[in-house]
Order: structure tokens, then sequence, then C-alpha cells
């Protein structure tokens, strides 16, 4: 790939990423309420625990989403032929451990380089929901 064709894609596929990742913790945010409330006269241990469990969950699914979509990206632009690869470089990439012993040609480097910055800040963004869902949590117990 070019250099633009790269920060091209690369911009689309996180920005589509990012997208989903929003969706998901959304769409999640309603059935964690009504867990709440399901939750509301168990003990706080019970309350703390059931809802952290949800929330992380929806959270590894919006993440599972992104690498599998990063994982097709590879695949697609035949960067990757098999998705055992794809799949184990989209996960490294994207959180990004980079261990280097899958490296990509010079032609699609730039691209991966926003696998990684999708990873962060889709950890970002899940560590402030977290953060939000204690805060609603525990200000709800004083």
């Amino acid at each position: 790939m070019t250099l633009p064709d790269q920060i091209l894609w690369g911009s689309g596929f996180l920005a589509l990423c990012l997208l989903v990742h929003v969706i998901c913790l959304a769409v999640g945010a309603g059935p964690l309420e009504r867990l709440a409330q399901w939750l509301a006269h168990r003990r706080l241990i019970i309350r703390l625990s059931g809802i952290l469990i949800a929330s992380v969950t929806i959270i590894v699914v919006a993440l599972t989403i992104q690498i599998w979509i990063w994982a097709s990206a590879w695949i697609s632009f035949g960067v990757f032929d098999d998705w055992n690869t794809a799949t184990y470089f989209s996960l490294v990439t994207y959180t990004s451990l980079g261990y280097g012993d899958v490296v990509l040609e010079p032609g699609s480097r730039v691209f991966g380089v926003f696998a990684a910055v999708t990873g962060l800040l889709g950890f970002g963004i899940s560590t402030a929901y977290l953060m939000a869902v204690l805060n609603r949590l525990l200000g709800r117990n004083r």
C-alpha cells in the first residue's frame, strides 16, 4: 500500500473500531442499569461484583469485535495469508505488546500503527467507562 492508502485505510478502520466500541458500551448501558436495579437490595459485594463482571464482559465483547475487524483487514489486504497469524498479530498490536516475532512489510507498517492507536484509544475509553460505572455504583451507596 502507498502511504496515503495506509493513512486512509488506517483512519477508516480506526474510526470503525471506535464506533463499534462506543456502540457496544452504549448498548450495554441499558442492561447494566436494569442489572443494577435488580441487584439494588443485595449485599454491596454482590452488587459491585455483578455490575463489574457485566461491565467487563461488555468491554471484552467490544474489544474482541475490534480484534476481528483488524484481523479481517490484514487478510483482506493480503498482509497475512492465514487467520491464525492475522488474529495473533491483531491481538499483539492492539494491546501494544509488539513481540516482534511477526513483523509487517514496509508497505503496511503505517497501517499497522493505526491498529495500535485503536487499541490505546479503546483501552482508554474502556477504563473511563469502568471508572464511570464504579463512581455511579459507589455514589449510590453513600
